[in-house]
């Protein structure tokens, strides 16, 4: 199993309980994605879901926006490991068919933008909207958490706190800045800086996302 101490806090907390009932059945807690040898290459494989009322609000985003960011943080995870040839499936519950459409507008954007294909997905009806997105991708070599240690470099790129900084001013009633919305809405997953990484020897990546 390769996995890491997970940390502190209420999701890690419920995570552990999670684990301990799964028991045998559970292996490899606390990396940002899954891990299945096929031949000489490993699948890496992570999903993330976005729900209305937590994650986003109409209100700031529209629908493309909200399946691109979705998209976009889930391609994360990849970029993270190093992994390359990113699939993507795309599960959607929403009261609205036409609202699905829309959303998938936007996952379809970040998919161009990473040269990521879709490859299935789902679609439920539903009071609220939420969009689950499940990303595969391709690495020689897994790059797992638990290969970092004291003493070595940590690597950012972009600029760090835009979206967050979006996410302070809406939650304040104010608009965000242009440079910070767009932060907020189009996380670019660095999926060529990750596996640029990985083949030179990075024993851990964290957070290689845009923002």
């Amino acid at each position: 199993m390769n996995s890491i101490e997970l940390g502190a806090g209420p999701e890690f907390d419920a995570i552990r309980r999670i684990v301990n009932a799964l028991g045998r059945t559970a292996d490899g807690p606390g990396d940002d994605c899954a891990f299945l040898q096929l031949g000489p290459d490993w699948l890496a494989i992570s999903t993330d879901t976005s729900v209305e009322g937590t994650h986003f609000k109409r209100d700031w985003l529209s629908l493309p926006e909200i399946g691109f960011r979705a998209t976009g943080a889930a391609l994360s995870d990849l970029a993270a490991v190093g992994a390359s040839a990113p699939r993507i499936l795309a599960a959607i519950t929403t009261p609205d068919s036409g609202a699905a459409e829309q959303v998938m507008t936007g996952v379809g954007h970040a998919a161009a933008a990473t040269d990521a294909v879709i490859i299935g997905g789902d679609l439920t009806r539903s009071r609220d909207l939420s969009i689950t997105i499940t990303v595969i991708g391709r690495t020689t070599q897994p790059v797992y958490r638990s290969g970092a240690r004291a003493g070595d470099s940590i690597w950012v790129s972009g600029e760090l706190g835009l979206a967050r900084a979006a996410l302070e001013s809406w939650q304040r009633g104010d608009p965000p800045t242009p440079a910070a919305r767009d932060r907020f809405v189009h996380p670019l997953p660095r999926l060529k800086a990750g596996q640029w990484l990985a083949a030179h020897g990075a024993s851990a990546m964290l957070d290689l996302s845009d923002g």
